[in-house]
């Protein structure tokens, strides 16, 4: 699911959703991890605004590994390919899988 990201992309925190659908924090992240029911996921797509179906599409598809000086990265979002690059042109990549 990409519920996270989705709540990044809103500019959003999870204790922001939480509080919009009424619910505790714990409570939203145990859907966000994968331990849901069909109306906490039509709840959360309401206050985010999409369609239930955008919590499960990924918008890219962007799957990849990249290997730099020795190091394999990751890159399965655009926010972790946008966080590489940026590791990458600071000369400070240190994260790797």
């Amino acid at each position: 699911m990409r519920i996270k990201e989705l709540i990044k992309e809103k500019g959003l925190t999870v204790a922001d959703v939480a509080a919009k659908m009424g619910v505790k924090s714990p409570s939203l992240s145990r859907a966000i991890n994968g331990n849901t029911t069909v109306e906490m996921l039509n709840r959360i797509a309401t206050v985010l605004d999409v369609p239930v179906s955008s919590l499960f599409e990924s918008e890219t598809n962007l799957y990849g590994v990249v290997v730099f000086k020795g190091k394999t990265y990751k890159v399965d979002s655009d926010q972790a390919l946008q966080s590489f690059l940026k590791e990458y042109s600071s000369g400070t990549s240190t994260k790797s899988i």
